[in-house]
């Protein structure tokens, strides 16, 4: 009867988005990671989330304030990133009209610190009867269907919003890790400075993530590719708008990718010789949201002489590799903390 009226949840709360998988169904909300916050008597009243939270980016009127809680992968405003959390497990639980607390399970970056996963657990500790935590890198790993439970060596790529988590797998256990902190908003960063530096265009974070998503490129198979970009001159203050070109991202986000490739190459130098040709095999399973990047898998296929794969939908498998431990926990229990 139980079961009847109670589903666990699986979190990935990101630093761009927050997925939640429900047990059985799979995943059932997909929202930006941001609050709207409005100002009242002195204290703080949350007037939109998610989605329309994201519409409002840059647009707002005095008094009202976009918050993203979550920055490089981890909680930077505890009580707006709890305010978040309450309002989508919310949104979840009233679909399945569930009166009693669910176990909730919720990704963390491979190199967060103890007080930093205390932050995690005390956010959504209300909300649930039990919390635990899983790696984001081997929550991306099953939902990428590697073979995590096998003697054999698997290797992934997940590049959030915020961090950046490499990690070999084998015996359900990660072999080595690493995790860089910077991933999507560090690549729309780079655009913005890119911008300001040699064009005089001044541009907010929605456009440098359109522009990405539009014409951003790993490869120079994409470099022709053009787009109008338009945001205020730093040279006469007014609005103006110019046409970039895919080769032109490339060259802006080309930091970034590179420190990616560095930290794969350290990851490679790190794994025993029997797992390095298990990889080979295999190759490299591509995760996250930077993984939509346009040529990146190219790229690192060129940079590491391996194949990469990358999964229809990247932006799930973390989610949906923590609802798989929830849905097949006696297989997984070990995995998660």
């Amino acid at each position: 009867m139980k079961s009847l009226f109670v589903r666990d949840i699986a979190i990935d709360l990101g630093t761009a988005n927050t997925l939640i998988y429900e047990k059985g169904c799979g995943i059932v909300l997909n929202e930006p990671s941001m609050v709207a916050l409005k100002n009242i008597g002195g204290g703080r009243q949350p007037v939109a989330f998610g989605a329309e939270a994201k519409a409002m980016l840059g647009k707002t009127p005095q008094g009202v304030e976009v918050i993203r809680p979550v920055r490089t992968g981890v909680i930077a405003d505890f009580e707006v990133a709890s305010i978040m959390l309450r309002e989508f497990i919310s949104r979840v639980r009233s679909r399945s009209f569930s009166f009693i607390k669910p176990r909730v399970m919720v990704g963390v970056p491979c190199g967060i610190t103890e007080v930093e996963k205390r932050a995690i657990r005390e956010a959504v500790q209300d909300q649930a009867r039990e919390v635990r935590l899983i790696d984001e890198a081997m929550a991306a790993a099953i939902g990428c269907n590697l073979p995590v439970t096998d003697a054999t060596g698997s290797l992934i790529i997940d590049i959030g919003g915020g961090t950046t988590d490499i990690a070999v797998i084998s015996l359900k256990d990660v072999v080595y890790s690493v995790s860089l902190r910077q991933g999507g908003d560090a690549l729309d960063e780079s655009i913005i400075n890119y911008m300001r530096r040699r064009h005089h265009l001044l541009i907010g974070e929605t456009t440098a993530e359109q522009i990405k998503k539009s014409v951003g490129t790993a490869h120079s198979d994409f470099d022709d590719e053009t787009m109008e970009v338009r945001g205020r001159s730093l040279i006469y203050g007014a609005p103006t708008s110019m046409t970039i070109s895919g080769g032109e991202i490339r060259e802006a986000m080309n930091e970034v990718i590179s420190q990616i490739v560095i930290a794969l190459r350290q990851a490679l130098e790190n794994t025993p010789p029997e797992l390095s040709g298990d990889i080979i095999n295999r190759g490299v399973a591509l995760a996250g949201g930077g993984a939509l990047v346009r040529g990146l898998g190219k790229r690192l296929t060129e940079e590491l002489h391996m194949e990469v794969t990358v999964p229809p939908d990247p932006l799930a498998v973390v989610a949906e590799g923590a609802g798989r431990c929830l849905d097949n926990s006696e297989i997984f229990e070990s995995i998660w903390t």
